[in-house]
């Protein structure tokens, strides 16, 4: 008798560092990116759309720590000519080539704004993931330090719009410029082409800094580093008297604006690419200053660098300064959630001459994340659909017809469409965060009655009732109306739960 071959069945994973969203979260994301469309707006950005892919060649090879085509990208060979194309990395680069290719039909500067996933092809770790929402917001074309000025202002007034207070968040500036200035000063020269790589190691190992901590940072600067995984990192081999330069240098902040000039002026006071870039950031200061913008919103830190190759003046991160557990229960700060600078070679690459930019980023899942952990995210509940139960399987059309009635008053709401009774049913309600549930038994039908019931509110009361008797004698939290009332009733009972839920974020704040 032959053996019965065994069927495959794929195991339901994820690939590493992916997820999946659920739809409590996406309402709230949607939430936060209408908020910031309106901020971005607000500055005068208008909206753009690139493709998810672009050929490897017009992103860029600004990630990548090998010599191979998708190194910190995910990419493939196309079929018919061989080309190799990428999944972005992120929403800047796209927006080079698209400039690029539309340069004499666009105004100058060029300002848009856009949102969208982006890939990184790169170790996933916890909160960290390959897959992730940015919102960003461009200048193209704008030469003057005053459109960087402006980001950092949009970026303070976006995170105000999105809830946050000021003490909870800054906007951390500082110029590549400067740094730069830092290695000539140390003896290498920045815009050498041999020095390229160990120019990039210096700036990855110095953005750093808040998460490993000086002694990881001098290591990276010198021969490398091991980390608790046992995976070595390749350091930039600066001389000991080279990473001690840099470490003074990443010592010079100050809450003060005007004092981190200072401190800065004497280590580029030898390097003209070092005054050019303190010049830039006197200007900002100015601006900033001009527009209201104080320290506690928009501040200098030399060790603000930016991972990315491609800025090549100011740069500026959005940090939240709050404390919040992390996953092992350790009180800790929350960190960045976005940031920029000035890519003023990005556009060059494709047109051979220099096009002045600029951008700002704001990571979606991050922010998410910052105001989940303030409390701000619960109103996302008020959008979950009231449920019509049927309680006869034969009177579907009139249960139907009682959600078109809601759905025409502009109520959301869902029929159940299972087979289950009444307990699975309001279970499958609460599943589905349900505000009301519409009920009409063989008894509403004949006096021409529906019971509606308040989920939230039965919830808590039910707390304080011991028995199924004393449940139904109790009758919590619900009400019975004429079946010609309901929507009337519908209305009046969401906008009481609608009340309460502000009252509760009072209370709170």
């Amino acid at each position: 008798m032959a053996k019965k071959q065994k069927t495959f069945r794929p195991k339901p994973r994820l690939p590493k560092g992916m997820r999946d969203i659920r739809a409590d979260e996406i309402g709230a994301m949607n939430n936060m990116l209408e908020k910031l469309k309106e901020t971005y707006e607000l500055y005068g950005f208008e909206a753009l759309e690139t493709p998810a892919f672009e050929y490897s060649d017009c992103l860029g090879k600004f990630l990548p720590d090998q010599d191979r085509p998708n190194a910190g990208v995910f990419s493939f060979e196309e079929d018919e000519d061989g080309d190799w194309v990428s999944l972005r990395y992120d929403l800047t680069a796209p927006l080079a080539r698209f400039v690029a290719a539309n340069y004499d039909q666009l105004p100058k500067p060029f300002r848009r704004y856009q949102t969208g996933s982006v890939w990184r092809n790169e170790k996933p770790g916890p909160g960290r993931f390959r897959q992730f929402t940015q919102f960003d917001a461009d200048s193209v074309g704008a030469d003057s330090v005053a459109a960087d000025a402006e980001l950092a202002m949009l970026g303070a007034d976006s995170l105000e719009n999105l809830g946050l207070k000021r003490g909870d968040y800054q906007i951390v500036m500082n110029n590549r410029k400067i740094l730069d200035g830092v290695l000539e000063s140390a003896g290498i020269n920045p815009s050498a082409e041999e020095n390229e790589l160990q120019r990039l190691t210096v700036l990855r190992a110095i953005d750093k800094l808040e998460r490993l901590g000086t002694e990881a940072v001098r290591q990276l600067l010198g021969e490398g580093r091991k980390d608790d995984s046992g995976d070595f990192t390749k350091g930039a081999e600066l001389t000991p008297g080279q990473s001690d330069q840099i470490i003074s240098y990443l010592a010079t902040g100050s809450a003060e604006r005007g004092d981190v000039l200072g401190g800065l002026e004497e280590l580029v006071a030898n390097s003209e690419i070092g005054r050019e870039g303190l010049k830039e950031l006197r200007d900002i200061d100015e601006l900033l200053t001009a527009g209201g913008f104080q320290a506690d919103r928009v501040r200098f830190d030399p060790t603000i660098v930016r991972g990315l190759d491609y800025y090549t003046g100011p740069v500026m991160e959005a940090e939240l300064t709050f404390e919040h557990k992390n996953e092992d229960g350790q009180l800790v700060r929350f960190g960045s959630l976005g940031g920029g600078g000035r890519y003023d070679g990005l556009v060059a690459r494709f047109r051979g001459a220099k096009v002045p930019a600029t951008g700002f980023s704001i990571g979606v899942s991050r922010a998410y994340a910052a105001l989940e952990a303030l409390g701000k995210l619960e109103q996302a509940k008020l959008n979950a659909p009231v449920v019509v139960l049927v309680m006869d399987q034969d009177q579907k059309g009139r249960y139907q017809a009682m959600v078109q009635q809601l759905r025409g008053a502009g109520i959301k709401s869902e029929l159940y469409l299972g087979t289950s009774g009444m307990r699975a049913q309001l279970k499958y309600a609460d599943k589905r965060a349900a505000s009301l549930v519409v009920i009409e038994g063989e008894d509403e039908r004949a006096k021409g009655e529906i019971t509606i019931k308040d989920m939230d509110e039965g919830s808590e009361l039910s707390k304080e009732i011991e028995d199924n008797k004393e449940w139904r004698e109790a009758k919590v939290a619900q009400k019975t109306v004429p079946h010609a009332d309901l929507v009337a009733a519908v209305k009046e009972m969401l906008a009481a739960n609608s009340g309460v839920a502000s009252q509760k974020e009072a209370d709170k704040s």
